[in-house]
């Protein structure tokens, strides 16, 4: 038998370890293999870091390959054993500890390193880059320790640096040197609506600011550890942390010292070979094809693809080089670039913009093809434009409809088809890890898959920033055909654990859990911290689960609750204070206006829940501007009661046959400081003309001649819900019972995020009148399990201490 051939991979990241695993798949016995990681961890998604510093993902879960695989495949793996030489002359590499390998072969995949720009100061504590798992323990560590933090550089790993921060507490500014955010992806549109939609969460931004120094917090200013960030001029804002996210450049140190051709990386031909040996490849982030070094997957995937038909001696393919598209990994904001989409001679520009809706589409044309695209607020054809702008392809035939998107084009002859049916099987659907539909559906139907979870666990398709989703689903659909309405309903709460709401909320009042940390234990969680869908969740289900025995934690609770007001779009707040049914007084609208003066609140608007709303209040202004209206909160910020809106009813209107007004001051004061599953609203019509709305509300009460109605389940919201008739009562004693009752029911048995509406289509209108209509004991139990939970339950704006409210947030920081 012929001897097996050596080859050394040098970098245990996600380029070279795709290469090895496209390799074995063509030639899984041609070589002994041996890998040096430099960093101590085996193959991880070094994109999915961002998810993981803002407490979404866990580090385990972002293992692509564990220390099983490479045992399974034969491979030896040296872990923490950076290389320092390659002997080419015997064909040997040295790590740094003595460890040595030789080679046939030798592939290098060095990635890159951060551009750490020449700033005074750089080398203080607390000054990090933002690269790999230690940078994000580090991050992760400081943020649990210090307020303030900086992040200088405004592109795309920047931002979510910014964000994952952010979601972990910290008080962030980025600073950026353009004059608009990822302007090599964004056009100055798209980026201004992305500031300010991040401005929206709390993030505060310095465009077109140079930073002149870091100042330290020793006498010289310039040892120790970092305290301030300094910008051209003098100017200085407050820095406990300070990430660097300037760029990066390739990691060519090591093919230098070896005598390889570097310029802009490895120089390689396109079979990925270097040009000063041909035993030694190059790929990633540390390789320069054609003068680019790709800092992207989706092209270093390509790039492996070939890489390993060569390795394998099948001497096929060749790599030109690669199209690349830009997604921010930042939840809840949808955002895509690709191509060159600046405009510029013989380009024609299609624009569609709806700023008030969040949404911006530019699409670039050159000669018949589409060259450039830039979409925010809707990307859900990015994928479609990004395949026409690779292919190259003629877009005269559907140019009139090429901005609405794919489903309107019936491009190629599928239209009205199902976008995955239409797709071919070379087609790519998840571009962050290189997976096409064809293996998709291969995995599905060789493995018997009919779940999201089990695709991306053994195709990563959608695993990493989860954009292409939707599609995946489509294709299990299509393949799948009827096991997949057979699959399991239950719908995990998180990527954290397998176990549902419905899971959690039983293991809670089983085992009198009392903690979120007795949660995770019991459950077996993968994040022992949780992340941001699961803590409000769990946090939620145990103080209503163990009214007074489970503690508040306010750091589980989403910012508009932390912060106890409203963040609107500019990064200020909005203050609704309570007025009882909707009624107030001269004494309380003195006090608001002279509120509205001295805090300088440029906008004063009545709600349509009959409540006076003040926009524009600064944070670090939110403390004295409740102190000094001196109501009580009106709870608009919460997942809580929001409003009971009234009419005048019968002391006033000639029509009215009940006191409504008096009705929905009884109600609002016995309910306003219930925490909920979700927002909910009430409202209370004196007579059957309903003028308060009152059959659109979560708990609706309308007055008639022998009492009362109550309606349960409304909705006024995107899709409008008429509230369902639960029952009819005679007195104002039996409304406030019945409501009660209903809303702990709603509290003890809908999962968080849940309204009211929903809640009753999963479990049944029936169901709540057995528990409320029929059982009179068991309605009266509940009512009095609510007062129990309200009593002594603290206003956020007055009582800070028993609130547990973090005064710190409110600390004013220099803009």
């Amino acid at each position: 038998m012929t001897a097996r051939q050596k080859l050394v991979l040098v970098g245990n990241g996600m380029a070279g370890v795709r290469t090895l695993e496209e390799l074995l798949k063509i030639a899984p016995d041609l070589y002994d293999i041996t890998v040096f990681g430099a960093e101590p961890h085996p193959n991880y998604n070094r994109i999915l870091l961002s998810p993981v510093l803002a407490g979404e993902q866990t580090l385990d879960e972002i293992v692509l390959n564990p220390l099983s695989w490479y045992a399974e495949h034969g491979i030896t793996l040296h872990l923490g054993k950076p290389v320092t030489q390659i002997d080419r002359l015997r064909r040997r590499v040295i790590a740094a500890d003595g460890a040595a390998a030789d080679y046939d072969r030798l592939l290098l995949a060095t990635g890159s390193l951060p551009f750490i720009p020449p700033i005074p100061g750089k080398g203080l504590d607390g000054v990090l880059a933002y690269r790999d798992i230690a940078d994000t323990q580090a991050m992760i560590e400081a943020s649990a320790k210090y307020r303030h933090a900086v992040v200088i550089g405004g592109g795309l790993l920047g931002l979510e640096a910014a964000n994952g921060l952010m979601l972990r507490g910290m008080q962030v500014t980025v600073v950026h040197l353009g004059e608009w955010l990822m302007e090599r992806q964004l056009d100055r549109m798209a980026a201004d609506l992305l500031q300010r939609s991040l401005e929206a969460r709390g993030l505060r931004f310095r465009t077109g600011t140079h930073t002149q120094a870091l100042i330290g917090d020793t006498d010289d200013g310039r040892s120790g550890r970092v305290m301030a960030v300094q910008f051209k001029g003098g100017e200085e804002i407050p820095a406990d942390l300070v990430v660097m996210a300037a760029g990066i450049r390739p990691n060519t140190e090591l093919a230098e010292r070896a005598g390889l051709h570097c310029q802009r990386g490895v120089v390689v031909s396109d079979t990925l070979q270097t040009v000063t040996d041909p035993r030694i490849y190059a790929l990633g982030e540390c390789a320069a094809h054609r003068g680019v070094a790709y800092g992207l997957v989706a092209p270093l995937f390509e790039q492996g693809k070939v890489c390993a038909t060569h390795l394998a001696q099948f001497g096929i393919g060749r790599y030109t080089g690669s199209q690349t598209s830009t997604k921010l990994k930042v939840t809840g904001i949808d955002l895509f670039s690709a191509g060159d989409f600046m405009g510029g001679e013989g380009r024609e520009e299609i624009v569609m913009s709806d700023p008030f809706a969040g949404v911006y589409k530019k699409l670039v044309i050159q000669d018949d093809r589409l060259v450039g695209a830039c979409l925010y607020g809707d990307t859900v054809d990015g994928g479609w434009y990004f395949k026409l702008l690779r292919e190259g392809r003629p877009i005269a035939d559907i140019r009139d409809r090429l901005m609405f998107g794919e489903s309107n084009v019936g491009d190629l002859g599928h239209q009205g088809q199902n976008r995955a049916a239409a797709l071919q099987d070379g087609d790519e659907v998840c571009g962050c890890n290189g997976v096409t539909k064809g293996a998709i559906c291969k995995a599905i139907r060789d493995k018997g898959l009919f779940t999201l979870e089990d695709v991306r666990k053994h195709t990563k398709a959608s695993a990493s920033c989860g954009s292409c989703t939707g599609l995946v689903e489509q294709l299990i659909m299509v393949t799948a055909g009827g096991d997949y309405s057979a699959a399991p309903k239950k719908k995990a709460i998180c990527g954290c654990t397998q176990a549902s709401h419905q899971e959690v909320r039983d293991l809670i009042a089983k085992g009198h859990l009392l903690s979120k940390e007795e949660v995770f234990h019991a459950l077996g969680w993968q994040s022992p911290n949780g992340c941001s869908t699961c803590r409000p969740a769990i946090n939620y289900y145990l103080i209503s689960t163990w009214s007074k025995e489970a503690q508040d934690d306010p750091q589980s609770r989403l910012i508009n609750e932390r912060s106890h007001a409203n963040i609107q779009k500019d990064g200020t707040y909005s203050v609704v204070p309570r007025m009882w049914g909707g009624e107030t007084s001269a004494a309380e609208l003195r006090r608001i206006a002279d509120v509205v003066d001295k805090y300088q609140i440029p906008t004063v608007k009545v709600t349509g829940g009959q409540r006076i709303d003040l926009l524009g209040v600064k944070k670090e202004d939110l403390p004295l501007v409740w102190k000094d209206i001196g109501m009580p909160s009106g709870h608009a910020y919460a997942k809580a009661l929001r409003t009971v809106k009234t009419c005048v009813g019968s002391e006033w209107c000639r029509f009215g046959t009940q006191d409504s007004t008096q009705m929905g001051k009884i109600l609002e004061r016995a309910l306003w400081r219930m925490p909920a599953p979700h927002k909910v609203k009430l409202a209370v019509s004196g007579c059957p003309r309903n003028c308060a709305e009152s059959g659109i509300k979560d708990v609706g009460v309308v007055g008639v001649d022998s009492g009362w109605e109550i309606h349960v389940g409304g909705n006024g919201g995107i899709k409008t819900e008429v509230a369902q008739f639960l029952c009819k009562v005679k007195t104002a004693a039996e409304v406030l019972e019945v409501s009660g009752a209903f809303l702990q029911l709603y509290r003890l048995e809908a999962w968080y995020l849940e309204r009211t509406v929903h809640y009753l289509a999963r479990v049944g209108l029936d169901h709540v009148k057995r528990r409320i209509v029929e059982d009179i004991e068991g309605r009266r139990a509940l009512w009095q399990q609510l007062q129990f939970a309200l009593d002594g339950e603290p206003d956020p704006w007055f009582e800070f201490e028993q609130a547990r409210v973090d005064l710190r947030q409110f600390e004013a920081v220099p803009s």
